[in-house]
This record gives C-alpha cells, sequence and structure tokens, in this order.
C-alpha cells in the first residue's frame, strides 16, 4: 500500500503545494482534485497515487475505494546545477531541485485512518493533559474574578461623598440664615 517515486524532476516547494490539497482525503476525492487541478505536480502525484492503488489490488488484495491517503511526503533530493553565462566571463549559478514523493494508503475505518496502539495511547494522553490545563486555566481564572470583585467591592467602601462647590457652600449656608430668621 505504498508508492515511492526517487528524483523526480519538480521543485519539493512546487510538488508540495498539491500534496497538501489531498493530504488524509479518500483515493476518489483525491484522484478528482488531481485530475481537476492544471499542475505538472497534479499529473506526477496522480500517476503516483495510481501506482499505490495497484500495489494495495494486487499485493495486499485491498478495495481501492475503501483506502485513504494515510501519509504523502515530499522531501528534497538532490539538484542539478547548470548555469548562465554574464559578462566579463562570469556565469551565474541555477539550481534545478529534485524531489522524493512517498505515498501510502490506508484502509479508513468509521472514525478515519487506523490507528495502531501506540498513537492511541498518545492521543488519550494528550486528551487527559489538555483537559488538566483547561481546568487548572479555569480554576485561575475564576479565582483571579473573586479577587478583582473583592478589590473591587472595597474600593466601593471607600469611596468619598461628591466635592461640594464653594459657591454652593455660600448659597446653601445663606439659604440656611434665612430660613433660621424667618423662623425666629
Amino acid at each position: 500500500m505504498k508508492a515511492h517515486l526517487k528524483s523526480t524532476r519538480i521543485a519539493p516547494k512546487k510538488a508540495n503545494l498539491i500534496a497538501k490539497m489531498i493530504r488524509g482525503k479518500s483515493v476518489s476525492e483525491a484522484l478528482e482534485i488531481l485530475e481537476s487541478t492544471n499542475k505538472n505536480a497534479a499529473r506526477i502525484l496522480e500517476r503516483l497515487l495510481r501506482s499505490a492503488m495497484a500495489n494495495a489490488q494486487n499485493n495486499d488484495n485491498q478495495n481501492p475505494d475503501e483506502l485513504v491517503i494515510k501519509s504523502l511526503i515530499v522531501n528534497q533530493a538532490q539538484a542539478y546545477h547548470r548555469g548562465i553565462p554574464m559578462a566579463r566571463g562570469r556565469v551565474r549559478s541555477i539550481r534545478k531541485f529534485l524531489s522524493h514523493i512517498s505515498l501510502t494508503l490506508g484502509v479508513a475505518d468509521k472514525k478515519g485512518i487506523k490507528e495502531t496502539k501506540g498513537t492511541k495511547e498518545k492521543k488519550e494522553k494528550k486528551e487527559k493533559d489538555s483537559s488538566q490545563k483547561i481546568k487548572n486555566k479555569v480554576k485561575k481564572d475564576s479565582s483571579k474574578s473573586k479577587t478583582d470583585t473583592e478589590k473591587g467591592s472595597s474600593k466601593k467602601k471607600t469611596t468619598s461623598s461628591p466635592k461640594v462647590s464653594a459657591k454652593s457652600k455660600k448659597s446653601s449656608d445663606s439659604s440656611d440664615s434665612s430660613v433660621s430668621s424667618a423662623s425666629s
């Protein structure tokens, strides 16, 4: 259920752009995407995918329609060194990159790709760690909010009454004296 392509004449950056489009997809979906893509890398990956499907069918008696792209790795291979002549006898070097492409197909389960015991244990451990981190974060946030409310309530207790201006004080004093003189 594997297929490898060594030292193919395409730059790894260009091949990786198309590889991102089909990683994790089912084989039939990936073939549709590759057939509708107008790039040289799409033609190369399409031939490689068909080769991997044929390997799965002939060697492992697998149904190609049930397969999923488990991994698709594009690595840089050696580079051809070419040159363009420049003035005064100099040469500007050009490197033409080659790629190693490796494709692995897997059988799709209800949840996706079949997993081994080691990967399941790792995923469970990561989930536990992340849930513990979330719980700790929630506890810290709630304790912070409690301290913030306590600080806010203490601020409310210490607030002073609004300041009265001198003019309003004089007018209130004169009105008080007029009221007192009228009553006597």
